[in-house]
């Protein structure tokens, strides 16, 4: 059983950190290795550091504040993370299949529901996120490379460390995040799972609506061979 305790689609759900049933990382996905960044831009670390860095030190201001206003995390998070997390590929890798047969309006649903249940149910776990906390490897990006893999790890708060790391590709807008992997367990496989039976038994709107409505993505993945 997952017991996530932060996510953003992906982003956000390292720095919370969890443990979920082993699988294995998706295929085609390039390992980083320590050394510096790839040239021109923002590389695949920096990203990751840059992002990180805002958020943590827009929560560090008033910590307090967020804690009492959780909607305050829910700006934090689009504007430092959001915009370097691929949502709408990251969706289309987590329906799998049925991202083919969605219609667009089903499609846009399902990216948005799965968004803001994901950060509402989670986000507040960020406000008690440190720096001390994360200490990211730097990655060696070949110049042409589409993708890559930044490695960090994360204390949690009974001092143990655990793997994590991010995917990424180039876009035309730079690097951006669209799978997470924590302690070997993907977050793209682990939902792609869990959605796909229950799609399979309720339908796609069903599930759109069961995230619409708050319910937690990993409370749905436990529902899987039958409805509520």
């Amino acid at each position: 059983m997952r017991h996530a305790t932060v996510a953003l689609a992906g982003l956000c759900l390292s720095l919370g950190l969890a443990s979920a049933p082993a699988q294995t990382p998706p295929a085609g996905q390039a390992e980083g290795t320590p050394a510096a960044s790839a040239s021109g831009g923002e590389g695949p670390t920096q990203v990751v550091q840059t992002a990180a860095q805002g958020m943590l030190g827009e929560l560090d201001k008033d910590r307090d504040a967020y804690r009492r206003d959780p909607a305050k995390v829910r700006q934090v998070v689009d504007r430092y993370l959001l915009p370097h997390f691929d949502t709408q590929y990251s969706a289309t890798l987590v329906l799998g299949r049925h991202w083919r047969t969605a219609t667009p309006d089903q499609r846009k649903r399902f990216v948005d529901a799965f968004y803001h249940s994901l950060l509402n149910n989670y986000g507040s776990a960020l406000v008690e996120f440190t720096s001390d906390r994360l200490k990211i490897f730097p990655t060696k990006v070949d110049p042409d490379a589409r993708l890559a893999t930044v490695r960090t790890e994360v204390k949690r708060s009974n001092g143990d460390r655990v793997a994590v790391n991010y995917y990424l590709r180039r876009t035309p807008q730079g690097w951006k995040a669209w799978d997470v992997v924590i302690d070997g367990i993907s977050y793209v496989n682990s939902y792609r799972t869990d959605f796909g039976e229950q799609i399979e038994a309720q339908g796609i709107d069903a599930v759109i609506k069961r995230l619409e409505s708050g319910e937690r993505p990993d409370a749905i993945g436990r529902q899987a061979g039958g409805k509520r």
